[in-house]
């Protein structure tokens, strides 16, 4: 990954890719860990002995604890760097998969997603703080697809690998052996993993007073690039993440009619989709700028068609090539949440990245959360109706819609302004 750079751009190359990849590597765990209950989501009612809300609960409170997590780690990126902050992720969150392998209770295994959740929050901010340490300005979109569409492909290791070891060993066996990686992660990252390149240390941080959190946390959201990626982020990435966190299985078998084996393969789909899309649109948004806000309401638009098509389908079930689509679909719903990052990176200095990514992505953990929550208490409220349950998606897309559109043309207008400061500050270098 090497290209023209600007003076102060970090080098790239391979070193940056190795470094970078390591990262990425522990998002990729983080991911395997966050969606191994959406192929166990069955076995937990089973086990927990718990209907379809107290389910939910568990999603509900992992994506609760993320979501809270965003802009303190945001904060601690900022002023921590990200080796540290992505140890102490792989820490908790592999306390909570291994706790979770021994909960014999639901308040234990509530208690042990929320351990989860509380890692899982600090590996992605940190890993698109050591892309824009390592790689030079322009590759940065591109290296966030990346990171995302490699990340989410540890879905592929839940949907693949975990659903056929659950079935042939076990619970226990299966969360306990996939906590494993947790360790042989933490002991790379402690070994190997640097902040930045040499010759490219940030400024050294400044103590904090009693209103750094507060200032720091106003700058960001008084950005309307900020607030614009937050919404870009909340309205694009909530229903595939609802559907493979945890209501994608259910749906696929108790709705539609399908085997496990099946409703397995439908979801992999879904992965497989997330990757071939985020290189596309990595690849667009790299080259072509403007096309950041089509492609994000184009993802919700063609999202709302196939999501509404299979549910409203005449009939007790959908046709498979209709569920399939929707699975194809519902992939690029990932790779349109990262240009809420692309809104937000330009609108702030680097000193503000951490918490302004913080900002943004919690945009979509928070509606995921509500839809993990709203589906759980619909379906039993109307007797595991998945029609109405699953209608709830409508709502969220049509709040995130109104506000993309109230703040595209404020962000973008501000943008232009930074771009153009930039380059006669770049032209104009004292001698």
């Amino acid at each position: 990954m090497t290209t023209a750079r600007l003076p102060g751009d970090p080098p790239g190359g391979r070193r940056a890719v190795a470094i970078w990849g390591l990262g990425v590597a522990v998002y990729f765990v983080a991911i395997v860990y966050r969606t191994s209950l959406g192929v166990a989501g069955i076995d937990a009612a089973e086990r927990f002995h718990i209907n379809a809300s107290a389910l939910s609960t568990f999603s509900v409170l992992q994506v609760l604890v993320y979501a809270g997590m965003q802009i303190p780690v945001g904060l601690m990126v900022d002023r921590l760097g990200t080796r540290k902050v992505l140890a102490l992720g792989i820490v908790l969150f592999t306390i909570g998969q291994f706790g979770f392998a021994l909960s014999h209770t639901y308040p234990m295994a509530l208690g042990s997603r929320a351990v989860l959740g509380c890692g899982d929050a600090m590996t992605f901010i940190s890993v698109l703080r050591l892309g824009s340490r390592w790689f030079p300005a322009r590759r940065v979109p591109l290296v966030g697809q990346f990171a995302g569409l490699i990340g989410m492909a540890g879905n592929l290791v839940s949907t693949l690998v975990i659903a056929q070891i659950l079935h042939s060993v076990g619970w226990t066996p299966t969360f306990a052996g996939s906590a494993v990686a947790g360790v042989v992660i933490l002991v790379l990252v402690l070994l190997f993993l640097k902040d930045h390149p040499e010759g490219h240390e940030p400024p050294p941080a400044t103590r904090a007073d009693k209103g750094f959190v507060r200032r720091q946390i106003v700058a960001a959201w008084s950005e309307p690039g900020t607030r614009l990626g937050m919404w870009t982020h909340f309205t694009t990435q909530f229903p595939a993440m609802a559907f493979l966190l945890l209501w994608g299985m259910p749906f696929l078998v108790e709705a539609q009619g399908l085997s496990r084996a099946t409703a397995g393969e439908l979801l992999t789909v879904v992965v497989v989709s997330n990757i071939v899309i985020g290189l596309v649109y990595g690849q667009i948004i790299a080259r072509h700028h403007a096309a950041r806000t089509p492609l994000a309401l184009g993802t919700v638009g063609a999202t709302a068609l196939v999501w509404g098509a299979a549910l409203f389908w005449p009939g007790d079930h959908a046709p498979m090539w209709m569920l399939a689509v929707m699975c194809v679909v519902l992939g690029s719903c990932g790779p349109a949440s990262m240009i809420g990052f692309d809104f937000a990176r330009p609108a702030n200095p680097p000193e503000r990245t951490g918490t302004a990514s913080g900002i943004v992505n919690m945009g979509g953990f928070t509606a995921s959360m509500s839809t993990l929550l709203a589906v759980g208490v619909l379906l039993d409220m109307t007797g595991q109706d998945f029609r109405i349950a699953f209608a709830s998606v409508f709502v969220l897309q049509a709040l995130g819609v109104s506000q993309i559109l109230r703040l595209r043309g404020r962000a973008h207008r501000r943008e232009r302004e930074r771009v153009v400061a930039s380059r006669v500050e770049a032209v104009h270098v004292p001698a």
